[in-house]
């Protein structure tokens, strides 16, 4: 059997690694999706998959079962006899190496609640260090089928006895510093996206914001003030200046410099205007508000760097909406420019 270096593909045993020993003793890949039956006797096409995956699981989402299919389809049909496969148990610290024996089969005997399969010869393992960070990361993917594309190599030079690099310091550690802070502010955006656009949640929620950050706040009228969402201030009457008149715009498209304009107009003398979007600034915005010293435009991602700055100060039903936790990461091997 030829090992096809091409393919790196890594199967996990369950969310939780219920089907570890049929993965080592028994020596099979086994997945889940128990209620759709046996793949094979499905039409072998994407679509077919989808709909198979929505019948069986009526309740997921079409972006599940596009996921869920997909994954299915990668494992019967592109998957191929003699691809190298990737596992870790896990609670191990090892990563397990070989390659797919034979093709998919409907095999319940072995784990009623993962019956599908295909026969595994394992090669090699080895300890998780071994690997560079970034390696490790990709690896560790959530997805229950998927291929090692990146960092795939370290795999293959591995299995093929090529020794472990040696490096004062692991240079990935800094791209995963940077994928892991991408990623949480993507995952922060969405969020935005999902709860507030089109609401006027996303006025009060700026509102909240500004007062973490020392102002007072009041939302206007629907309708009043010139289209002005909310007025900002910092004593508790509103009349010592400077007044901040707030325009809060919804959704992932480009302000352009009509809309700016527009705001900048209801600014009077000794007040500042502020507009806040989820998106982004056309150029001619930007070069309108770069000519006002008393305009500020905050994009989609300065609106999630402050609220990543005051996130432990938000109220609890907006850490309900962005629900973050605190985690540890490798400290002094951040990339250049990283704060």
């Amino acid at each position: 059997m030829q090992t096809d270096t091409s393919f790196l593909w890594c199967v996990r045993a369950g969310a939780s690694g219920e089907a570890g020993d049929v993965f080592l003793k028994k020596r099979h890949l086994a997945i889940g999706w128990s209620d759709i039956g046996d793949l094979m006797a499905l039409s072998p096409s994407p679509d077919a998959f989808k709909a198979a995956v929505a019948s069986a699981y009526p309740e997921a989402k079409p972006g599940a079962v596009a996921l869920y299919a997909g994954m299915l389809f990668k494992f019967v049909h592109v998957m191929k006899e003699g691809d190298l496969v990737l596992y870790r148990p896990k609670l191990g610290a090892e990563f397990h190496i070989g390659q797919v024996a034979g093709a998919y089969r409907h095999d319940p005997s072995l784990h009623p609640q993962y019956p599908n399969v295909r026969p595994v010869k394992w090669q090699k393992k080895f300890p998780v260090t071994r690997f560079s960070q970034g390696a490790i990361n990709e690896a560790n993917s959530v997805l229950t089928v998927f291929q090692v594309t990146r960092y795939a190599a370290e795999f293959v030079e591995a299995l093929g006895g090529a020794p472990a690099p040696v490096e004062d310091e692991d240079k990935t550690v800094g791209l995963v510093y940077q994928q892991v802070e991408q990623d949480t502010r993507d995952f922060v955006l969405k969020r935005l996206e999902q709860e507030f656009t089109g609401s006027r949640a996303m006025e009060e929620f700026v509102a909240h914001l500004l007062t973490l950050i020392g102002y007072k706040t009041r939302l206007t009228a629907r309708g009043a003030d010139g289209g002005i969402d909310i007025i900002a201030h910092q004593d508790e009457l509103g009349f010592v200046p400077p007044i901040v008149k707030v325009q809060v715009k919804g959704g992932r498209g480009s302000v352009g410099s009509p809309e700016v304009q527009a705001l900048y107009g209801t600014v009077t003398n000794g007040e500042y205007g502020l507009l806040v979007c989820l998106g982004d600034y056309t150029k001619q915005a930007q070069s309108f508000a770069d000519g006002k010293s008393n305009l500020r435009l905050l994009n989609g991602g300065q609106l999630v760097e402050l609220i990543l700055e005051h996130y432990e100060e938000l109220d609890a039903r907006y850490k309900a909406v962005i629900p973050l936790k605190r985690v540890f990461i490798p400290s002094g091997l951040e990339p250049e420019g990283a704060e």
